[in-house]
């Protein structure tokens, strides 16, 4: 537990979060790996709530991989229906609370009915002007920046663009986050520290939380506890500050 004080006033503006480890939380009591989805997504209502409370612009969770088909197709089947099951119950919620859901990632992989209820939910919540909640599903980062460089070089090669021109404003036009800013803070749960091909090129100057706790036990309290840890770095995006320049 962290024994600083979170600071309203310095809320980061956009949470990303790898929600790992519900797997692993459902061997450890002799369940089966779905079990520890059910449990997370539990885990997810509140957090999606304490975000919303706390002032947080942006939530965006690493949902399902692409990497992630290689999962036994049980597992994998089970994760789409709590995702149908997860919008059933919360989207009446999303909207009281003025939350707009986005989907990043390509979907129309996805089982119909996944896709069906996507739709829904972002039909129901575009106009909502509170919390964004941007839901990772078939994503890949470097699949994403592929896919802006493949946009990029078919305007070259048709001679609309200059490519020396091109800057990187232009590339992250055509990613899935295009028209929101980087995250400030991105956390990971489950103990693994590492970025699994999430906003690889996002994350370039986030903030990066490790924790040993499993998604399914991550509370908003260990969410509180991770902007605290967010909130004592000394954030320079490559610079110094005046202290460390030897300046006042």
């Amino acid at each position: 537990m962290n024994t600083g004080k979170l600071d309203p006033a310095r809320i980061p503006a956009h949470i990303a979060m790898v929600m790992d480890g519900n797997g692993r939380w459902a061997k450890e009591k002799g369940m089966p790996r779905v079990a520890g989805h059910n449990a997370g997504m539990q885990s997810l209502k509140e957090i999606v709530k304490r975000c919303s409370v706390l002032g947080v612009k942006h939530l965006t969770v690493y949902a399902f991989s692409t990497e992630n088909w290689k999962r036994p197709q049980e597992e994998v089947g089970g994760i789409f229906k709590l995702l149908v099951l997860y919008i059933n119950s919360e989207l009446k919620e999303l909207c009281e609370n003025n939350v707009k859901v986005s989907v990043l990632g390509e979907i129309d992989r996805l089982p119909d009915e996944a896709v069906q209820k996507l739709q829904e939910a972002l039909e129901a919540t575009k106009d909502n002007d509170g919390m964004e909640f941007h839901i990772a599903l078939n994503y890949g980062g470097r699949r994403e920046i592929l896919l802006s460089v493949q946009k990029l070089a078919k305007l070259a090669a048709e001679g609309k663009i200059d490519p020396e021109s091109i800057t990187e404003a232009d590339l992250e036009a055509g990613l899935f986050t295009a028209g929101f800013p980087d995250p400030d803070l991105l956390i990971r749960t489950g103990g693994e520290k590492r970025l699994s091909n999430f906003l690889l090129w996002q994350g370039a100057y986030s903030e990066l939380v490790f924790t040993d706790t499993w998604w399914p036990d991550f509370t908003p309290d260990c969410l509180e506890d991770a902007i605290i840890e967010y909130q004592s770095r000394d954030r320079r995006y490559g610079g110094l500050t005046a202290e460390k320049r030897g300046t006042k």
